[in-house]
């Protein structure tokens, strides 16, 4: 079904229209306050509750188990200590030569030009992400052109934050601009979860700009189960897909969430209907107080023989791990 009401508003005043308080989300979806209350609180207060409406209205009422409320609601576990899981479980914060600049793979570096996100996911493992000492100014660019200019292997690169797509159009367009003015970039890859959380992200401007550009543009979202994409969702990012746009899916294996046969496959095809081609399943990072979504290797490795039972290879995305250092995502062994 599409919401109506969502779908009226501008994604400005989606992205504004925040649940930030644990409590309120709990009443709006109509749960039990003293199952989940206490945890939320204290776990909040270490990374902060920020979800849509647009988004809560995905959700279930009244199942404390939904597995939309289930990536956002702040959770008792976050708070526990557990050794293998560290603040900057890839090594981002070394591997930041400028600021915004992220340099690990030959061929590409990654921007980040925001550290703001429409949606806090409660696994993201840029969470504890000193953004604020990272983020490219203005009078950055000159530095980022000449250190592209500098290894002429690079024809790609990768906007992400944050979500780039909480920036505004005009924004945007200023970062695009300046991209294009370097012959040797081919290639402009957009990473976001805004098209998920507010569809209405895609507006015309926007994808008018992608689509005159010069550059070969790539929106990879991040959607990790198939009660995400309604059907307003769908139908947005299937008329991105019909204006020449490539759109890959990225999503994270998360225990309790997705870590099924049956939601995996149902997630690639609905992705499919949406001219969303599956590209990577991320088993998760090892950030602090994400270790309750794990799931274990051997686990992840029989999850996917059997998901290569079930669907037409081109539906199924890589298994994949990211490891600190490594020059490319490492596909999980079997």
């Amino acid at each position: 079904m599409i919401n109506y009401l969502f779908k009226e508003q501008n994604w400005q005043s989606q992205l504004n229209d925040l649940i930030t308080e644990p409590l309120e989300l709990i009443q709006a979806l109509d749960l039990s306050e003293e199952q989940l209350l206490n945890g939320a609180l204290l776990a909040s207060q270490e990374f902060k509750l920020r979800v849509p409406r647009a988004f809560v209205a995905k959700m279930q009422p009244r199942d404390p188990l939904d597995p939309l409320l289930l990536q956002v609601l702040p959770h008792h576990l976050e708070l526990e200590d557990h050794p293998e899981f560290i603040t900057d479980p890839l090594g981002e914060e070394a591997a930041t030569q400028l600021p915004g600049v992220l340099h690990k793979y030959r061929s590409r570096f990654l921007l980040t030009l925001t550290g703001a996100c429409a949606v806090h996911c409660r696994y993201c493992f840029r969470r504890h992400f000193p953004y604020q000492d990272n983020l490219p100014k203005d009078h950055d660019w000159q530095s980022i052109a000449s250190h592209i200019h500098s290894h002429p292997e690079i024809n790609e690169i990768i906007l992400s934050g944050g979500d780039p797509l909480t920036l505004s159009d005009r924004k945007l367009s200023l970062w695009i601009d300046r991209i294009e003015t370097i012959g040797q970039i081919k290639i402009l890859r957009i990473h976001t979860r805004v098209p998920i959380v507010i569809p209405n992200r895609l507006n015309e401007h926007l994808l008018s700009r992608l689509k005159n550009s010069r550059l070969h543009i790539i929106l990879v979202i991040h959607c990790n189960h198939p009660n995400e994409l309604d059907d307003f969702t769908q139908a947005t990012l299937l008329e991105v897909k019909q204006m020449g746009i490539t759109l890959l899916n990225q999503a994270v294996l998360l225990k309790g969430v997705n870590d099924s046969v049956d939601v995996l496959s149902k997630l690639s095809y609905k992705l499919f209907d949406a001219g969303v081609l599956p590209y990577y399943l991320h088993v998760l990072d090892k950030v602090k107080g994400a270790q309750h979504f794990d799931v274990p290797d051997i686990d992840a490795q029989h999850l996917y023989t059997d998901l290569l039972a079930h669907l037409p290879g081109y539906l199924v995305p890589k298994l994949v791990r990211e490891i600190a250092g490594e020059p490319n995502k490492t596909p999980i062994s079997f």
